[in-house]
């Protein structure tokens, strides 16, 4: 059966950034693939929740209540997961994310900031995870996700922007160096309803406004992103790496204009 190619049956997997939107929804989409997990964030509650879900359909979830910024917190998060469930086999970088800033209001500390979250925390648990998923002749696979804004232009998005471009070619890179053990893909997401938007998507012209700009007519849903996820963390993207794959409804703008003014 082709559907048996998107099993994790007795496979581990670890998810940042897990307490709610996209990672939650990811993480609950690999336990129902068969897979342990443990998620990380900085809200223990919301993990908790999260856990619920996983262990409800009969898998081990395991928390680590987190500030992933401290990247030794990050990088025990693969010696945690193998202590949890004797095993490591996928890696969701999930976490990430930096407010939208004019270019005159972006400083170095700011750009510097946003390259490490968006890519230093995941490098830091891909680096101590890479041992462990291969220990013993084992292969692992790493989903990052990243975003559209690493690939099309809009005013405002310079550190974000820059950070998610840098965090697509780094799976690219990392694809190469970790090649053939551990696959190594990456989700360019679109405008995906999670709690970062909001702010922006319960003022009905915005979203609206949002929605036209986008091809499908639509903001995204966190689990056709964790259905992605699946795909590429399973068998079934077994010949697949250091590929981007676009999830954002066809989008080639910025869907949220800032309104920033010429200079």
């Amino acid at each position: 059966m082709i559907l048996d190619r998107f099993r994790l049956d007795g496979r581990a997997a670890i998810v940042t950034g897990a307490g709610r939107g996209i990672g939650a929804a990811t993480a609950v989409a690999l336990a129902e693939a068969g897979a342990d997990v443990l998620v990380a964030a900085r809200s223990e509650d919301q993990l908790r929740t999260i856990a619920a879900q996983i262990e409800a359909t009969g898998r081990r979830a395991a928390v680590v209540a987190a500030d992933l910024t401290d990247l030794d917190a990050a990088a025990a998060l693969p010696r945690a997961a193998v202590e949890a469930f004797g095993r490591l086999d996928v890696v969701v970088n999930n976490v990430g994310g930096t407010i939208p800033n004019a270019f005159l209001d972006t400083t170095v500390d700011y750009l510097a900031e946003a390259f490490e979250f968006n890519v230093g925390i995941a490098h830091a648990v891909t680096r101590a995870a890479v041992p462990l998923m291969t220990a013993d002749g084992g292969q692992g696979a790493v989903v990052n996700i990243s975003s559209v804004m690493g690939r099309i232009t809009g005013r405002g998005y310079l550190a974000y922007g820059t950070a998610k471009a840098a965090f697509a070619h780094y799976t690219r890179l990392a694809a190469v160096d970790l090649a053939p053990r551990v696959r190594v893909n990456a989700i360019a997401a679109g405008s995906v309803a999670t709690s970062a938007l909001e702010f922006v998507i319960g003022d009905e012209g915005v979203r609206r406004q949002m929605e036209d700009k986008t091809p499908l007519g639509r903001i995204g849903d966190p689990e056709e992103i964790a259905a992605a996820v699946l795909f590429l963390a399973s068998p079934a993207g077994g010949f697949v790496t250091g590929r981007v794959l676009e999830v954002d409804g066809g989008t080639d703008q910025p869907t949220l204009d800032l309104g920033l003014p010429d200079l």
